[in-house]
């Protein structure tokens, strides 16, 4: 039975006082955490503020929202592997659609840097996801497969059994639209499908695959409640404590 997980990809939001508000609201609000992972992805600048707000709610991580491959070195701007594990950071997420389309990064790179979370013993959180014109055109699978196999090149199966795969499809990023349910669990599936062919199938099962992708309290049960849907990878509904919370919850009660 894989664990649930979910995620708040803060983006580029929050200052440390308002992250560390954030925390308060949000421990109050939910309450015990026993059968969901739960976590919180701040700026760089508000991890330390964060993981000081959690205390001993060790059942929450801190992940951040980005790294370079190389674990130091003159690369103005860039943070690696090493520097995140010394402020706790447990999880890293890794080719998400901003980072891609915005600042071109490729499947390659993304690969790169997986190697290099998993050598650092960072658990990545992946992410993958077609375009609304991608879709339309029936194009689906093929993007999915090819951000698959090149993200993922050459991890061994217990890399990959430690990897957290998030479906967005990016037509729904931000945007208040999402994919239904069973557009959703139709992707998740192939997604597992995949893994099944590029590893194995009991690695495929142990892998966890989040949606995101415009999720809100008010539509996260019915997502996650699909047998492929593992979690949430949430952006803008988790810069609301409350909204969180409520995600989270419906995580807990499936």
């Amino acid at each position: 039975m894989r664990k649930k997980i979910v995620a708040a990809n803060w983006k580029m939001n929050m200052t440390q006082g308002e992250a560390a508000r954030f925390v308060d609201a949000f421990l109050l609000d939910i309450g015990e955490i026993n059968n969901v992972d739960v976590v919180i992805i701040p700026p760089f600048t508000a991890i330390a503020r964060v993981t000081e707000a959690l205390g001993r709610a060790h059942n929450i991580k801190v992940g951040a929202q980005n790294m370079y491959w190389e674990k130091s070195g003159a690369f103005t701007g860039e943070i690696s592997a090493p520097l995140l594990r010394d402020l706790f950071v447990h999880y890293v997420v890794l080719g998400h659609s901003e980072r891609r389309t915005l600042f071109g990064e490729t499947d390659e790179m993304v690969n790169r840097k997986m190697h290099a979370a998993h050598e650092a013993k960072l658990r990545p959180i992946v992410c993958i996801g077609e375009s609304l014109e991608q879709r339309d055109k029936g194009n689906v699978e093929k993007i999915l497969s090819t951000q698959l196999h090149g993200s993922l090149a050459g991890l061994k199966p217990k890399e990959l059994q430690e990897t957290v795969i998030a479906y967005e499809p990016v037509w729904a990023i931000g945007t208040g639209r999402n994919a239904t349910p069973a557009q959703a669990q139709e992707a998740h599936a192939f997604v597992r499908h995949t893994l099944a062919e590029m590893a194995d199938k009991t690695t495929a099962e142990r892998v966890r695959i989040q949606y995101g992708g415009s999720v809100k309290p008010d539509n996260a049960r019915e997502l996650m409640s699909q047998p492929d849907i593992d979690g949430a990878l949430v952006g803008g509904a988790s810069l609301d404590p409350r909204s969180f919370a409520q995600i989270v919850k419906a995580a807990r009660n499936e």
